[in-house]
């Protein structure tokens, strides 16, 4: 398969979780309407981002994989016949927590799944509260449309998690995303946010000369600690393999899009700009370290 047809579900979340599922199934549907073969959700789309705050009955939206999310999403998927990439809060144990992006293939089965690894923890974002680091590192999922590299969020903004997936011969980048602006910022501020947020996922395609797909949610969610909440930005993208945009979404409207990657391109702009091939690895063992001192 060298043509493949990813549609991305941009769309805001409520506290009703049966609303955010018939949203996020409709548009699924909607997107297969559209030939996609492949389908990512935003980053926990079954409700509203509650990292807002420390809170232990927020465990309570926590389910386990395989559970009611991935069954109704499998059974989704082999109606549709369609991949789809879901994002959940994984109960794994009592007391033991991941954010977890898992993936259905065409036949409802899970294929693979992947819990994230890197978790923030600032003001608004307290995800270390709730989720452990995951420990399946940074394998990509083997499916019938192609082998997905598939990270989470604050992922996106560390090179060494793309490289490695590309070392490890993923075919695109996948990021479910859940990011937005605070209202303390100015304008400006907050531009020049959304803005790094693009470039460096575009880099992430151009130095691995691979498609990236990110799909973020939009609309506002109130602290329900007392602070001025998140503006989600919205911006779901898709790039090519030169980080060309192939298509980009608006910062608060719901979006359905169907975007074409053609993957053999990737081969064709590794042979023009083989960064594997020139990299040093004799020369990069302080990467393995925090920080040079």
């Amino acid at each position: 398969m060298t043509q493949l047809k990813v549609g991305m579900i941009q769309h805001a979340c409520s506290e009703d979780l049966a609303s955010n599922l018939e949203t996020t199934i409709n548009g699924i549907r909607a997107a297969a309407g559209q030939g996609a073969q492949l389908i990512v959700l935003q980053e926990l789309h079954r409700g509203l981002y509650f990292c807002q705050q420390e809170s232990v009955d927020a465990f309570d939206l926590a389910e386990p994989i395989p559970g009611p999310s991935t069954e109704a999403l499998g059974a989704l998927a082999r109606e549709l016949d369609v991949v789809i990439v879901s994002s959940l809060f994984e109960r794994r144990a009592a007391g033991l927590y991941h954010n977890t992006a898992v993936v259905l293939e065409r036949d409802g089965r899970i294929a693979g799944k992947y819990r994230k690894m890197h978790i923030p923890d600032d003001p608004g974002f307290y995800e270390k509260f709730y989720f452990t680091p995951g420990d399946l590192g940074f394998e990509p999922i083997q499916t019938s449309v192609g082998k997905l590299g598939v990270l989470v969020c604050w992922d996106q903004w560390f090179p060494e998690a793309a490289r490695l997936m590309a070392m490890a011969g993923a075919e695109l980048l996948i990021y479910p995303t859940a990011i937005g602006w605070s209202r303390e910022d100015d304008p400006d501020e907050q531009e020049r946010q959304r803005q790094a947020w693009i470039t460096i996922q575009r880099s992430h395609a151009v130095a691995n000369g691979l498609p990236v797909i990110s799909v973020n949610r939009i609309g506002h969610e109130s602290d329900p600690g007392g602070g001025e909440g998140i503006d989600f930005w919205g911006t779901s993208f898709a790039a090519g393999p030169q980080g060309e945009f192939l298509y980009c979404a608006s910062t608060d409207e719901a979006d359905n899009a169907v975007v074409t990657l053609d993957l053999a391109r990737s081969e064709n702009v590794r042979r023009i700009w083989p960064y594997l091939r020139d990299r040093r690895v004799d020369h990069y063992g302080d990467l393995l370290k925090l920080y040079r001192d």
